[in-house]
């Protein structure tokens, strides 16, 4: 073992997770100019705001410069057609998994149906498919974490002001059954939170265009602290 990976061993590998950047590209890499000894990105959706490839290219470019892996899916409010953009630049989690040592990341782009038919909307049926299409590539990891763009349904993270919950089912059955270690999201951005499934971590990171961010601490177990 080399003397990193005996570090991070002892106290555990930190990965940033933001989400909601919503064009606030400034505002991030602010974050990842504060924090210290982190090993990777986590981006759960919406770096942009009906943005084009060139604008995501250019942020992806930017948020390079941490010099540590970057880790996306798509929001709702990312166009579809920038997961080509996010594959080149980034590694894309969007119904596939990556292994970051020994632990497994994967995740789905964009967000159930909803009244505002914004641009990246999904069935429940095609987020179970790209969920369980991403854990067969990562459930023999060590630690798994799951990074859907939209909180599970019924939790204290996909909760409006009104008291309506809006998160997705199909990502609520998937943590049901599969039990990931821990579930990054975003998307519902008043429910800024944490709760947990059974014996799985769920984090909404809040939106990072207002400063909001999470760090996961993944050791023998994996912790998670709100920041911003």
């Amino acid at each position: 073992m080399d003397g990193e990976q005996g570090y991070w061993k002892k106290i555990g590998m930190r990965i940033l997770a933001v989400t909601d950047i919503h064009g606030a590209y400034d505002r991030v890499e602010s974050i990842l100019a504060l924090e210290r000894n982190y090993h990777a990105v986590i981006i759960g959706g919406d770096l942009t705001t009906h943005g084009t490839r060139r604008e995501a290219e250019d942020a992806l470019r930017n948020l390079a410069k941490a010099g540590v892996p970057l880790y996306c899916v798509a929001g709702n409010m990312d166009p579809p057609v920038l997961e080509d953009t996010f594959s080149r630049f980034a590694s894309s989690l969007n119904g596939r998994g990556v292994l970051l040592d020994d632990i497994g990341l994967f995740g789905v782009s964009g967000s159930p149906m909803t009244p505002m038919h914004t641009p990246y909307e999904l069935s429940e049926e095609e987020i179970a498919l790209r969920a369980h299409a991403g854990w067969k590539d990562v459930q023999a990891a060590r630690m798994t974490i799951f990074v859907p763009h939209t909180p599970p349904y019924n939790t204290a993270v996909d909760v409006l002001r009104s008291g309506n919950h809006v998160g997705s089912t199909a990502v609520r059955k998937f943590v049901d059954q599969c039990h990931p270690h821990a579930v990054v999201c975003g998307h519902i951005h008043e429910a800024r939170g944490t709760d947990r499934i059974g014996t799985t971590i769920v984090v909404n990171c809040g939106p990072a265009m207002n400063g909001y961010y999470a760090v996961i601490t993944v050791g023998k177990e994996i912790s998670v602290e709100l920041k911003g």
